[in-house]
């Protein structure tokens, strides 16, 4: 399985918006911090915003915060409301051309495999990804100390 740089990028949106505590941040900011495109992470913050993992005001006093805390934001739904497809080989989309598909027992092994990958990140929250690295991380992403 191979995240998608919107997946991994919103990810980190998430985790810089909860390092960042009550204090707004700005799109700017995240970009330059992770040194992203700043019109690449306008989408994915729009839609960020759409599946409401975290709340945009645009303005003079706007801003980017989470919309829910850390640990009611589970990964797997993240992983899930990211990525566009989920299809790990050809026979799990609509246009399915190949040939051995009715006697392959490889569909159903990836499906389950699939599903226990999801299943893990189900197990985990934002919150657990701070956990213990909550300084440590700020301070990579030069959040001030104050925001802690």
């Amino acid at each position: 399985m191979h995240l998608t740089r919107f997946t991994d990028y919103s990810i980190r949106v998430l985790i810089y918006l909860a390092a960042k505590g009550e204090e707004r941040a700005t799109i700017t900011e995240i970009a330059e911090t992770f040194s992203i495109s700043r019109n690449h992470l306008m989408k994915i913050v729009q839609e960020l915003h759409q599946k409401e993992y975290l709340k945009a005001i645009r303005g003079k006093h706007g801003g980017l915060w989470l919309n829910r805390a850390p640990e009611h934001i589970r990964l797997g739904a993240l992983v899930r409301d990211t990525e566009q497809e989920m299809a790990l080989v050809e026979c799990f989309r609509d246009d399915n051309a190949c040939i051995i598909t009715p006697a392959c027992r490889l569909k159903p092994i990836l499906n389950d495999a699939l599903d226990a990958f999801l299943g893990v990140l189900d197990q985990y929250t934002l919150a657990d990804l701070l956990q213990g690295q909550h300084t440590s991380l700020a301070s990579l992403m030069k959040i001030p100390a104050t925001n802690m």
